[in-house]
């Protein structure tokens, strides 16, 4: 249950909510979790526009994007880890119909501690998660 932010400039995007529900989408994929109710509503993207003055490389240029994705410990394994830096790239770079920009895309993949991802004003173990997601998925 991942949440994405996306960092870039103003305009990098033509659609912001299709480029956030994509991102989200394309993490539960790559997590390979179950499509429940769980997963869907609680893996997001938030995408925070900038203005181009706000961030430069070393060479003062304004032309990357920075993904940060949390999730709870032990959700990506290094398989799991090279395919969301990957995939995440590939869909910012067509979102913004510059396939360069793949090449110029920063993601940071971090972890909660455990016992620190909170939902509905509780902190959850991934005990406790997989035992909600048992649950949504009848007890299996």
């Amino acid at each position: 249950m991942p949440m994405i932010d996306v960092y870039a400039a103003s305009g990098t995007f033509a659609d912001t909510h299709q480029l956030a529900a994509d991102l989200a989408r394309t993490l539960m994929e790559v997590e390979q979790v179950p499509v429940i109710p769980l997963f869907r509503t609680n893996t997001a993207a938030f995408v925070h526009e900038l203005p181009v003055s706000a961030f430069a490389n070393v060479d003062g240029e304004s032309t990357h994007v920075r993904i940060t994705v949390l999730t709870n410990a032990g959700a990506l394994d290094r398989p799991k880890q090279l395919e969301a830096v990957r995939r995440l790239s590939d869909v910012v770079a067509q979102a913004a119909g510059d396939a360069s920009l793949a090449e110029r895309t920063w993601v940071q993949l971090t972890e909660a501690i455990e016992g620190g991802w909170g939902l509905g004003g509780t902190a959850y173990t991934n005990a406790e998660l997989v035992g909600l997601a048992r649950a949504q998925l009848g007890g299996q």
